[in-house]
């Protein structure tokens, strides 16, 4: 008997879902070798991030404020891998669409009160797509790696607002604090509920989802991804225009990750500064590889990763062991789904000497 391996020609729904939940899973297990090792008990230390995370109103309000962001960078991130575009970029692109939203929505632009959410949000949208779009051309025209300028833009585009935050963004009123003019009241999101910080940008992320999802199993375009993710030649032969299908996931890829910023500045700051965000761009691509690059499955994922993080805090103030605990979990995690991805794409059969 020998050990073959079957490629899949397509990996059924349940099966992605089941390496999905089993890369969380055996992430845990494996986290709670370094918390046996810190003293403590790996049971409790769950409980107390599950409490911290979900435990009550204000608990669940912190998760779900979190996972707004991780929502629509996870969403960028699984629009532009579906057609192998590899958007490293939405850390800068969050940073590039909450820049424009202060621009537009801090009294620079004289705007009736009505339209400055609408145009905050089309303003970042634009930004964020810009930052992707300008790689992916690159990419078209001199075969540029966009894994590596996307990642490049990162540093450029964060620089440059320390840059503006440091100069004709301060705020005179600040007290000295590096941070930018803040937005109208007018452009600000509402809060979801009275006294906590969830906003409509939770709804806006949502709402993004399902149209993505709706775009990819329901439209022309969501075809022409694919088929351009699956094999570009051959999508070429058929008549698929490649170029421009790439350079509507990029835009599509980039605004997302640019409303993730309006999110941030508008539901949650109020301003911007250059610690808007701990990370949610990167963290949107692990939401986006737990997801399987499911648009719904994004949001599942990105509610996970949240709790994890929110729930760490608390779990870390209880226990005594760091935080950063939080951090090996959502590696691990990745870890877990890339192997899992090779259970995916091929089938183990055992196979006789007589079959050989």
């Amino acid at each position: 008997m020998s050990l073959r391996l079957d490629p899949r020609e397509h990996a059924p729904l349940s099966l992605r879902l089941l390496v999905s939940l089993l890369a969380g899973l055996i992430a845990l297990l494996l986290v709670a070798i370094p918390v046996m090792a810190a003293g403590a008990n790996p049971f409790e230390a769950y409980v107390l991030m599950a409490q911290g995370a979900f435990g009550s109103m204000f608990a669940l309000s912190e998760t779900l404020n979190r996972a707004t962001p991780l929502i629509l960078t996870g969403l960028a991130a699984a629009v532009a891998f579906r057609a192998r575009l590899w958007n490293i970029g939405a850390e800068g692109q969050l940073y590039m669409g909450a820049l424009a939203a202060v621009l537009v929505g801090s009294g620079f632009l004289q705007l009736p009160a009505p339209l400055a959410i609408p145009a905050i949000m089309l303003a970042g949208f634009l930004a964020g797509g810009l930052m992707m779009v300008i790689p992916a051309m690159l990419k078209q025209r001199f075969g540029a790696d966009e894994v590596v300028i996307t990642l490049l833009l990162n540093f450029v585009v964060i620089l440059f607002i320390q840059m503006l935050i440091e100069g004709p963004l301060k705020d005179p009123l600040a007290m000295g604090w590096p941070q930018s003019v803040p937005l109208l009241a007018e452009a600000k999101f509402d809060k979801l509920i009275p006294r906590l910080r969830m906003h409509w940008g939770l709804i806006i992320g949502l709402v993004a989802a399902l149209i993505l999802w709706l775009m990819v199993k329901r439209t022309v375009l969501g075809f022409e991804i694919k088929a351009v993710g699956e094999n570009k030649a051959a999508a070429r032969f058929a008549g698929i225009p490649v170029d421009a299908t790439m350079l509507k996931v990029a835009l599509i890829s980039g605004g997302l990750a640019g409303l993730a910023g309006v999110g941030e500045v508008a539901g949650v700051k109020g301003y911007l500064s250059a610690d808007l965000s701990p990370g949610f761009g990167y963290s949107g691509i692990v939401v986006a590889m737990l997801a399987g690059l499911s648009p719904i499955g994004s949001v599942v994922a990105a509610v996970f990763i949240a709790a994890v993080f929110v729930g760490a805090d608390s779990m870390s103030r209880a226990t005594g062991i760091s935080n950063y605990l939080a951090d090996l979990v959502v590696a691990l995690s990745l870890l877990c789904v890339l192997v899992g991805s090779f259970f995916l794409r091929f089938r183990l059969r055992w196979q006789s000497r007589q079959e050989a």
